[in-house]
């Protein structure tokens, strides 16, 4: 990557905080950073404390200062961290000084596609490390890790390093003697062909759950009006996000708030109960609930009494059971909000079915929307190779050739400008 431009940008959230770090990448910096520090002579990865001044002399901060020399850096490029008070009069006179020193400030993953383009990264540990800044849940943080660490590249790159050796077999396969290549070669490529295509397809059908992990679980409470749907919102939500009356029909639109049940990230969400109604505002919201029935991960269904046929795909709840006599019944959960029984049993249940859904169906790999599309391609083209060549071993390279130039756009080894932009724009300013 060709830029000589010196960026920076603040790499701590924003906002008064106790400490803020200015991030500084580019190439020879060493003469910024010794008047940075006040000194002729430094050691890279070493903590200095300065009193940072401006070319008038004039205090600007006492802050910490660290220089990681190129290539040994997040970008592969000469990086400055100064790390300061986080208050915004501090942070914008670091930021009038750097400017000041033919700085700029850095567009939205500008630090992270230096990173990319000088080797540091790849775009699996990009995706990665994206999804890490968003994570709000252990799972979530598990996940990205996988990506970040390098897990995910070292597959991708293994599958393509394998669809290379195939493309190459089955073009010599037209050049060579047999005589030249391997015993039965190639029913060899045929065979690992079709077990690549195997693998990758099991690792694929692990996206419904790195989605769920990812973007969260869709959980809904439904049932008809006045059941106690919106107490029970409450309870599992922790507050009193949901309005609670004896009058039917309180709840119009779709209630809706994110809470970590067993380190993965839920959308639990409060509907219009069910009935024939006549108001149109409530209609409304009844076609909402029937939306979100359709878009549902896991249906808790509430009742007041026990119905006469239990879907097995929902959790069935008899909620008000301190009004009931009977409570044997072992299909359904009871629940009493004002007695505070059933919750406990309701939510490990939730707990129970989530794990269910998942199915021991987590990948070895996360797959987002991005890779999962370019998967796909990678899948139609082994399985063109295996299925449409009839014995022209020209027409399989090339299908298995396709097949590893889709998991080169993944690694971002083969890439267009677009699908980097994309990837990088989904960071934040200091990364």
């Amino acid at each position: 990557m060709e830029n000589n431009d010196t960026i920076f940008a603040l790499s701590s959230a924003p906002g008064k905080s106790g400490v803020a770090v200015v991030r500084i990448s580019g190439n020879n910096l060493s003469d910024l950073f010794k008047r940075i520090i006040n000194k002729k002579v430094f050691e890279p990865r070493h903590a200095y404390f300065t009193n940072f001044k401006d070319d008038n002399g004039e205090l600007i901060d006492q802050c910490v200062a660290i220089f990681f020399a190129s290539p040994n850096s997040f970008t592969g490029e000469d990086i400055i961290e100064i790390h300061s008070h986080g208050a915004m009069a501090v942070i914008n006179k670091i930021f009038d000084f750097l400017r000041e020193h033919k700085c700029r400030i850095a567009t939205r993953g500008e630090f992270s596609k230096r990173a990319f383009y000088n080797n540091k990264m790849d775009l699996t540990d990009v995706d990665g490390l994206i999804a890490l800044l968003d994570a709000q849940t252990d799972k979530q943080r598990t996940l990205a890790l996988k990506s970040l660490t390098g897990n995910d590249s070292k597959t991708y790159a293994d599958w393509r390093n394998q669809m290379i050796e195939i493309s190459a077999y089955a073009a010599a396969i037209l050049d060579y003697d047999s005589d030249d290549l391997p015993a039965n070669i190639d029913k060899k490529i045929l065979s690992k062909t079709k077990d690549l295509l195997s693998e990758i397809k099991k690792s694929m059908s692990g996206y419904r759950a790195t989605r769920a992990i990812q973007n969260g679980f869709n959980i809904v409470l439904v049932g008809e009006t006045n059941v106690g749907k919106s107490s029970i919102f409450n309870k599992l939500v922790g507050s009193n996000r949901a309005i609670v009356s004896d009058i039917a029909g309180t709840t119009r639109d779709v209630v809706s708030q994110q809470i970590d049940i067993d380190g993965y990230l839920v959308n639990l969400s409060d509907t219009a109960g069910i009935r024939d109604a006549s108001d149109t505002i409530e209609k409304i919201g009844i076609e909402r609930t029937h939306a979100e029935i359709k878009n549902a991960d896991l249906v808790i269904h509430v009742y007041n009494t026990v119905p006469k046929t239990i879907n097995k795909n929902e959790i069935n709840v008899i909620n008000k059971s301190d009004l009931l006599k009977n409570t044997s019944n072992k299909t359904v959960i009871y629940t009493s909000v004002l007695k505070d029984t059933g919750f406990d049993k309701l939510l490990n249940t939730i707990k129970n079915k989530m794990h269910e859904l998942m199915g021991g169906s987590e990948s070895k790999i996360a797959i987002n929307e991005r890779t999962y599309e370019l998967l796909n391609e990678c899948v139609f083209e082994l399985d063109n190779a295996i299925n449409k060549y009839e014995g022209n071993y020209d027409i399989f390279a090339e299908h298995v050739r396709r097949g590893g130039d889709a998991i080169g756009k993944i690694l971002g080894v083969i890439t267009t400008s677009e699908i980097a932009d994309a990837t990088f724009s989904r960071l934040c300013l200091g990364k």
